[in-house]
């Protein structure tokens, strides 16, 4: 029983040579930028980082397809790199010798892209999986509605607009009345000034209450009285 088991690592292991290799079929490439991620608090990638890797994709593999079938052991690592690149490609669980199809690991990674990303201290930029493509996060929905925001700034601006129209009457209104006063102080002191004609002064006829011609009252006094 020790020699067949014996016998057949090595096969197993030329086997699995076989399913995880560059450019193999379901095979796809990591990429991590931990240094760049995470300068001085950066972490060494290991033995323990390999496992962690495994577990989830492991998990993402669970999760997606819902079976618990699906072991670490399943996940096959090759081409390691120090700069921390490295290939990878997941088994059946049931017949252990093949590969699951790209599309559905692929599947299940973009579906738990934030979970692995998170286990590693790592987003999409720093945690790259070459021939899947990045997940958009939701959109951002903003604490106020549209609607509202948009309802404020006319608000706004018909607000502004009645307060400058306010302004600009009032300041017409005391242009008005201050050119009323200058044209009637003009008046007044042109009635108070006497007229100049020929280089004499005359006195100005008060039309209002008009004036008396000191030869024709002569006249009227000589003749009226009996």
């Amino acid at each position: 029983m020790l020699r067949v088991l014996l016998l057949t690592l090595p096969v197993v292991a030329i086997a699995y040579a076989e399913l995880c290799k560059p450019d193999a079929q379901n095979a796809f490439k990591v990429r991590l930028s931990i240094k760049t991620a995470l300068g001085d608090n950066a972490y060494a990638w290991d033995a323990n980082e390999e496992y962690l890797f495994k577990a989830m994709v492991a998990f993402a593999m669970r999760r997606y397809s819902g079976k618990s079938t699906t072991q670490t052991s399943n996940v096959l690592l090759c081409n390691v790199t120090d700069r921390v690149s490295f290939w990878f490609v997941v088994t059946d669980s049931s017949k252990n010798v093949t590969t699951v199809p790209g599309s559905e690991v692929e599947a299940a990674i973009r579906m738990n892209r934030n979970r692995i990303n998170s286990a590693f201290l790592l987003s999409d930029k720093t945690l790259q999986f070459l021939k899947i493509t990045s997940t958009l996060s939701p959109p951002v929905e903003p604490s106020t509605p549209v609607w509202l925001i948009v309802f404020g700034v006319v608000l706004c601006l018909i607000v502004a607009g009645i307060v400058f129209l306010v302004v600009v009457g009032i300041q017409q209104r005391k242009k008005k009345n201050k050119e009323s006063t200058e044209r009637e102080n003009l008046e007044e002191k042109g009635e108070a000034t006497a007229t100049v004609e020929n280089g004499i002064p005359c006195e100005t006829l008060d039309l209002k209450a008009g004036h008396i011609n000191g030869v024709f009252a002569a006249d009227d006094e000589r003749f009226t009285s009996l």
